[in-house]
């Protein structure tokens, strides 16, 4: 049975200015895959994030998502729709404990319309909740650590805190920028198992990342940027046989 096509980029475009980030890029994805975004810094893997998270509105094309046209959306509608992201350069609320940084998304629309978790439909107070989705993430419930202020966590746990957040909107659709960047060998070990299980239970994800090695455990495709335009997309060994 054919999957649903879940996101799909028609002839994308972002300019700024004279410079042109991301060129005429297409490609599709469907309910349930791992895509992989790879290219040197440069080449456009964050603008066209941007693009289809509402954070830049593109110069040209579409995106849509389900079939719906959702180009130009503000990232608060994109987000209720089911499309979350994480960030390369993480953004909690610092000053508050990790588990509080859960509470505000599980606290949206869309946390209230969908109800429960992902991750096995749990229900109770927001608080619970909260712990209970940084625990399927790593975080060791009966340790202070998901009590901490979130500026006081190494950045292991910032990672898996983005995770969380994006979690506890119930998305169909995760984009991790970078999510391996700044991890240690071991940390990176421990976090793959967690992203296929969230895929497992449903979640859609897409990863630009850097660490090739990483990224090919997970990925079923690959898609490979050059100066804003796509080179080559495919299974992960036929992406780094294209020259």
């Amino acid at each position: 049975m054919n999957k649903e096509v879940l996101l799909r980029a028609e002839g994308l475009r972002k300019s700024f200015g004279g410079v042109t980030a991301v060129n005429d890029v297409n490609f599709e994805m469907k309910r349930g895959e791992i895509l992989g975004v790879i290219g040197p810094n440069g080449s456009g893997k964050t603008t066209l994030v941007n693009c289809i998270t509402g954070f830049h509105k593109p110069t040209a094309g579409k995106v849509r998502f389900r079939g719906r046209n959702i180009t130009g959306m503000k990232p608060h509608r994109i987000a209720d729709l089911g499309i979350n992201r994480t960030f390369q350069i993480m953004r909690p609320y610092f000053s508050m404990p990790a588990f509080k940084n859960l509470v505000i998304p599980l606290s949206s629309p869309r946390a209230k319309r969908v109800g429960g978790w992902r991750g096995g439909g749990r229900h109770g107070d927001r608080n619970t909740v909260a712990v209970d989705i940084l625990e399927e993430l790593g975080f060791e419930r009966d340790s202070r650590v998901p009590y901490k202020l979130a500026g006081t966590l190494p950045t292991g746990y910032l990672k898996r805190l983005e995770l969380g957040r994006c979690l506890a909107l119930r998305p169909e659709l995760i984009i991790c920028d970078e999510v391996f960047s700044g991890l240690s060998a071991s940390e990176i070990s421990s976090l793959v198992p967690l992203l296929e299980k969230l895929n497992a239970q449903g979640i859609t994800l897409i990863m630009i990342e850097h660490r090739l090695a990483e990224l090919f455990r997970v990925a079923n495709r690959v898609v490979a940027l050059s100066y804003g335009e796509k080179v080559t997309e495919g299974e992960p060994d036929e992406v780094m046989e294209h020259p």
